[in-house]
């Protein structure tokens, strides 16, 4: 397992080269409506790809660029390595320090390492199954608030908000009742910072699977809990999820099950 995750890391930090050296210098496109991809992004994926091909060749690889596909893999296939190499991708472009380079594996139907690496403040997140969760060498743990009203929550909305109008509505309810709210572009991070303690919640209706892979394995390595918004399995292929610190789980999933009150 720590053969993985070492080679995860390394990975990361070569698409960070990437990154480095596409910053400011590449050209933009559109995916869709509102979804910037550059050429950054697919240079970053086949740095990754690259990698971790010539250190396991036997392994499967998914990732957001280059056509990947959205099916929930078997339980059967073979290891598989989900990557997102750019999350954040209009923050990178825009120069804004809030972006990362995610890498799950899953195995068996399984996550069970997970890497999310933010270049601008070269912080590494790391984390693999039954190993803990780490940030640059020291063991992260998730928070103890207890109740929204003292929690500080993120969220995520989708690239065209005209598909948004759930995720606007979520977000008066809990800039109302929570002690603050976040959005910040990166889903990924997201993640990472609820399992650095640093977020209390994280809640989403729009994520793909290169987006959660990652930080799925460092949430629940640091103490927190993972679901669906109302409380079923976790499910990374699944466009909505929750990520907690553990305490809040319980009043979070009322709140989203039972409606805003």
């Amino acid at each position: 397992m720590l053969h993985f995750l070492d080679a995860a890391k390394q990975a990361a930090l070569r698409a960070a080269e990437v990154l480095e050296t596409w910053r400011r210098k590449f050209s933009v496109r559109e995916k869709g409506r509102f979804d910037l991809v550059t050429d950054a992004d697919v240079a970053s994926q086949r740095a990754v790809h690259s990698y971790l091909a010539g250190v396991f060749p036997e392994h499967a690889f998914l990732g957001e660029e280059e056509g990947a596909a959205k099916e929930k893999l078997p339980n059967d296939a073979p290891p598989t390595w989900i990557v997102d190499p750019i999350d954040g991708t209009t923050n990178y472009v825009h120069d804004f320090p809030f972006y990362c380079i995610s890498i799950g594996l899953q195995v068996e139907g399984e996550l069970v390492v997970g890497v999310v690496y933010e270049p601008t403040r070269k912080e590494m997140f790391s984390a693999a199954r039954g190993h803990g969760a780490w940030l640059n060498g020291e063991r992260l743990r998730t928070s103890s608030a207890p109740s929204i009203d003292r929690a500080l929550l993120a969220t995520g909305f989708p690239p065209d908000m005209a598909k948004g109008e759930l995720a606007l509505e979520w977000w008066r309810y809990f800039s109302f009742n929570a002690r603050s709210l976040r959005r910040t572009g990166s889903t990924a991070l997201n993640l990472a910072y609820v399992a650095a303690g640093r977020f209390d919640g994280f809640y989403a209706f729009d994520n793909h699977v290169w987006d959660v892979a990652g930080g799925i394995v460092l949430v629940r390595e640091a103490g927190g809990m993972v679901t669906r918004v109302d409380g079923s399995e976790c499910d990374p292929f699944a466009a909505d999820a929750l990520a907690t610190n553990g305490p809040l789980h319980p009043q979070l999933v009322g709140i989203f099950c039972n409606g805003r009150s």
